[in-house]
């Protein structure tokens, strides 16, 4: 299992994948908005969405968990 975590502090803008999506490496699973700029969180890992452990306009910290891959 790989987990995929935001690399900064923001709000979580919009989210790329739903559970059973298959994503590549370097594929954009959700979008940060953190100074107003937008900052794309991608996937380390190819793998298949497992779960999503956030929500469109959360705020999450930088090392949060977002997505979840198997």
């Amino acid at each position: 299992m790989s987990e995929v975590e935001a690399h900064i502090t923001g709000t979580v803008w919009k989210i790329e994948v739903e559970v059973g999506d298959s994503v590549q490496e370097g594929e954009t699973v959700v979008i940060l908005e953190s100074m107003k700029m937008e900052m794309p969180v991608e996937a380390e890992d190819p793998g298949v969405v497992r779960e999503i452990l956030c929500e469109e306009g959360q705020s999450v910290s930088e090392g949060d968990t977002l997505i979840v891959l198997e």
